[in-house]
């Protein structure tokens, strides 16, 4: 597994000034999947998506969306048990379960909940489209920064189940001890920056305003114009 790559140049000390420009900066670390026909990367809605165009774009390779939803423990939705994914992916966490005698019961009404959520996600952005196929390919995940990880980490373990050739999470900024954890269950992990101390990804950005639905669509379907455009040029 390649350690995780961050940098804390002078640049490094300033706010991005939106998720765009702070997916350009991590697109940068990510040249050597530039250009690859095995290269997929995938948003996580909302805030992954316009950071992870940028990606797409500058490496010339899809961009798909990743819905995971964190299946919070009862009484304590903050505490991840488990999560849901595009493609109908369930993980849960046994020990968890085991731990805090969480009955059958309570984590069906907590998925049930969050899978209207995904599904309704799913609607709004796909359009009916499947997922990309994963299979001997390079999955990306994108999103626009690393608090606990604890969504990240368990799209890491659903992208797992769909057979990549490999996994690699790439973020504008993280918790430095976040960004190492994730070295354990990636193949390459890049955080663009790991500021000490790290208090919230929001103020590593000057615009952190929420990104739409509408944005969501839009930049989809931007870049598979752009990727349409590209091929006709090749033909």
């Amino acid at each position: 597994m390649d350690s995780y790559q961050s940098s804390q140049s002078d640049a490094s000390v300033r706010p991005f000034a939106d998720r765009r420009e702070a997916g350009k900066e991590v697109a940068s670390r990510l040249r050597k999947y530039a250009g690859r026909d095995d290269t997929v990367v995938l948003a996580l809605p909302r805030g992954g998506v316009p950071v992870a165009y940028e990606i797409a774009e500058a490496l010339d390779a899809p961009l798909d969306i990743f819905v995971v939803r964190k299946l919070g423990m009862p009484g304590h939705p903050e505490y991840a048990m488990g999560a849901i994914a595009s493609g109908g992916i369930r993980v849960i966490s046994d020990d968890v379960i085991r731990w805090y005698g969480i009955s059958p019961a309570a984590i069906e009404a907590v998925a049930r909940e969050e899978l209207a959520e995904l599904e309704r996600r799913e609607r709004e952005y796909r359009r009916g489209r499947p997922l990309v196929d994963l299979r001997g390919r390079t999955a990306i995940l994108v999103d626009d920064g690393l608090a606990t990880g604890s969504t990240m980490r368990a799209a890491v373990q659903a992208v797992r189940t769909l057979g990549p050739a490999k996994v690699v999470v790439a973020v504008p900024v993280g918790a430095p001890s976040t960004c190492e954890e994730f070295q354990d269950i990636t193949d390459d992990t890049v955080c663009a920056r790991t500021p000490e101390p790290f208090s919230a990804v929001g103020l590593w950005y000057r615009d952190f305003s929420q990104t739409s639905d509408e944005e969501v669509r839009q930049l989809l379907e931007d870049h598979a114009q752009h990727v349409r455009a590209r091929s006709a040029d090749h033909e």
